[in-house]
């Protein structure tokens, strides 16, 4: 498993999400990131899931 990072933004660059969680791919770890942003309402917010190895899975302006 490994360890993605998924962060959110307001418009004025205040960070309202910066949480950590697991997965065995990329694609998994996408479809989980997805269903934390919209469980919290953030899918329009600004927000970027990183990958361990620094590559971005999901990103939003």
């Amino acid at each position: 498993m490994k360890t993605y990072k998924l962060t959110a933004y307001e418009k004025s660059g205040k960070l309202i999400t910066a949480e950590s969680f697991t997965a065995a791919t990329d694609d998994e770890a996408k479809e989980k990131g997805n269903a934390m942003l919209e469980e919290k309402n953030l899918l329009e917010q600004t927000h970027r899931l990183a990958s361990p190895a620094g590559k971005l899975l999901l990103f939003h302006s």
